[in-house]
């Protein structure tokens, strides 16, 4: 089997942390959202992995991934010319796919359980497609599934954000296919959006006959559209920390008390770090106060405040004695203060430097 990843979008709604990089590379707990996916895929046993590409900041993506060796995977891109929706994209791969069974994964999702079961299932399935669905609270926000209540383990119809809603089992976003659905896709029309639906793609499966399974995840699912939906995820993740199913980290890093830090950080004597929190390498925390809840990234020289339920990227600087609650700080930041002492929430993105 082969993997894809959707590595699109704009993330208008992750603005201005998005207007100097992709959304899937914003950092929860110290690692880029879509590695998530590429672990999850590689975890699964599958090592050959295509990342779809579009016009937002594409160089940013081959940088950080590279060729995919010092990830233990292959990688290839594919580029998409414009935003035309999921089923375009997969359309995309099929010379990459060939005539292999292949998972498709949105690059701003992140699982709790990894994909090895859901894989074993799909290789010695008959199926066309199996989709994987989690039961949410809100399903007029998502595409949802309606069983085939006549067989079990079927799909009836997909119905993309209905307000009548026949179950309340979401399509998360991590679709199993084979090449069949390439042929499907050549016959789809585009949706009101003017973009080629996956859903749509998977309804008209349904429609010819052809079968498509599901399963329901254990576990949670985060889609990380907007900064809330990344603070929370952030804090999901940071719950593993000193668990069996604890989320890969770099193996030079100390783990005590659902803590973790990084090679080179020093924390000084006047320091209070409360976990569960993830601080990276080569940090200085001198008389500061770091959690719960919190992730700090690589190269971060931090004073004197306290920072609870946020994420703070890489060669930031904060000088202050604020209390920093909620926020996302982007990569290269700076916030110094003179001896004001209040409770602040920032989402600022790269560079920023702000006095107060």
């Amino acid at each position: 089997m082969k993997g894809i990843i959707l590595h699109g979008g704009h993330g208008t709604r992750l603005k201005p942390l998005t207007h100097t990089g992709p959304k899937q590379l914003l950092p929860i707990g110290n690692k880029a959202m879509s590695q998530y996916a590429l672990e999850d895929l590689k975890t699964a046993g599958i090592t050959e992995i295509g990342i779809i590409i579009g016009d937002v900041f594409p160089e940013k993506v081959k940088e950080y991934y590279g060729d995919g060796s010092k990830f233990g995977v292959k990688l290839s891109y594919i580029y998409q010319d414009a935003p035309k929706g999921i089923a375009h994209a997969v359309k995309l791969c099929k010379k990459f796919i060939g005539n292999e069974k292949f998972i498709v994964y949105l690059g701003d999702n992140v699982l709790r359980k990894n994909l090895i079961e859901y894989t074993k299932k799909f290789k010695i399935s008959e199926s066309d497609a199996m989709v994987l669905l989690c039961e949410v609270e809100e399903p007029e926000r998502f595409g949802i599934a309606e069983l085939d209540k006549g067989n079990s383990n079927k799909i009836k119809k997909i119905l993309e954000k209905p307000k009548n809603h026949p179950s309340n089992l979401a399509v998360i976003g991590i679709y199993f296919l084979t090449p069949k659905i390439f042929d499907i896709i050549d016959n789809l029309k585009p949706s009101w959006r003017n973009e080629f639906e996956i859903t749509d793609a998977l309804d008209m499966l349904i429609k010819n006959g052809d079968s498509v399974e599901y399963d329901i995840i254990t576990g949670w699912w985060k889609d990380t559209g907007t900064p809330e939906d990344i603070i929370h995820a952030n804090k999901l993740i940071l719950d593993s920390i000193g668990t069996q199913d604890q989320f890969l980290i770099n193996v030079d890093s100390k783990i005590k008390d659902q803590i973790i830090i990084g090679k080179n950080t020093s924390i000084s004597p006047e320091s209070i770090i409360i976990g569960p929190v993830i601080i990276g390498d080569n940090c200085i925390i001198d008389s500061t106060k770091i959690g719960p809840y919190a992730s700090i990234g690589d190269n971060c020289i931090i004073k004197k405040c306290k920072i609870e339920s946020s994420i703070v990227m890489s060669d930031c600087k904060i000088n202050t004695e604020i209390e920093i609650q909620d926020s996302i700080i982007a990569n290269g930041s700076e916030i110094e203060s003179m001896k004001v002492q209040k409770k602040c929430q920032f989402l600022i993105g790269e560079r920023t430097h702000i006095k107060i």
